[in-house]
């Protein structure tokens, strides 16, 4: 395949666009609904979900979606951070409660409450990881145009319950507080760096379609797993350390702020409970 050509080559796909847009454009009148009655969503919110929708769109448009399924494993990885990892953290981060108020209220949805269980969502995501790069698995998303697109929708989905107990969307267990959210990521980023690191020390290239022996870009089938796992692994070292210091500061400010509310009076279950859905300001 011609590179240069490939390399500046966007895929208009309507059927994954579609729902893309679908949802920006609900975001974006309900965001302005709320505005029009006095509760704007804050505007680093929206920048998050903006910055969510663009990664998807350059996940399942832009040439990198096109170079992964087609030649480089490295670049199907990248594919995958953005639609498995980034971008559902950052439209999570975009939603609040007023937002998701119409949808909370549909029958059912609650239920879903058990996804942002800690000890729910880990596995869920660990499993999918895992089973989506199995050879067998991976190699029959690269040849199937609707096991690929199920591949895409896993990937997202687990992306979404991996970063519920964290982001809170739903709610999770009472227990779950800011110090265990600090050993849960530490403990996901253990699993994708053990991943990671099969794929950079594994030698010879796992996936017999990338293994056709053209050096694409000037990388080796060898040179490009190996790059693939790196990627894996420096991802999700800087999601984990902007994450950390994210906890390790709401921590200090919540210890602070939990202090300041007993000492006004407040028992102590309702300040932690404050403190944590960052709702100090009410009790005011």
């Amino acid at each position: 395949m011609d590179e240069p050509s490939l390399l500046t080559s966007w895929t208009i796909a309507p059927l994954q666009l579609a729902p893309i847009a679908l949802v920006a454009v609900a975001y974006a009148l309900r965001a302005r609904t709320l505005a029009r009655r006095g509760q704007p969503v804050p505007g680093w919110r929206i920048g998050l979900f903006v910055l969510g929708i663009a990664l998807l769109l350059v996940a399942v448009a832009s040439p990198v979606a096109e170079i992964g399924e087609q030649e480089l494993f490295s670049f199907h990885m990248a594919q995958h951070l953005l639609v498995g990892d980034l971008a559902p953290l950052c439209l999570l981060a975009g939603l609040t409660g007023p937002l998701l108020r119409p949808i909370l209220a549909l029958p059912g949805v609650m239920r879903l409450r058990v996804l942002a269980n800690p000890f729910v969502a880990f596995p869920i995501w660990a499993a999918n990881l895992v089973l989506w790069h199995l050879p067998v698995m991976y190699e029959g998303a690269v040849d199937s145009s609707a096991l690929h697109a199920l591949e895409h929708v896993a990937f997202f989905s687990a992306g979404i319950v991996l970063w519920l107990p964290v982001l809170e969307t739903l709610p999770a267990p009472e227990w779950f507080g800011t110090g265990a959210k600090l050993a849960y990521i530490v403990g996901v980023r253990l699993v994708a760096t053990v991943i990671g690191n099969v794929f950079v020390w594994g030698g010879s290239a796992f996936y017999d379609v990338y293994d056709t022996g053209d050096d694409y870009l000037g990388l080796s089938p060898d040179a490009d797993q190996s790059l693939a796992g790196s990627l894996m692994m420096l991802e999700g070292s800087l999601v984990t350390i902007v994450a950390l210091a994210w906890l390790f500061l709401r921590m200090a400010q919540e210890g602070e702020v939990r202090q300041e509310l007993i000492e006004k009076g407040v028992d102590e279950r309702t300040a932690r409970r404050a403190v944590r859905y960052r709702r100090w300001e009410e009790l005011a």
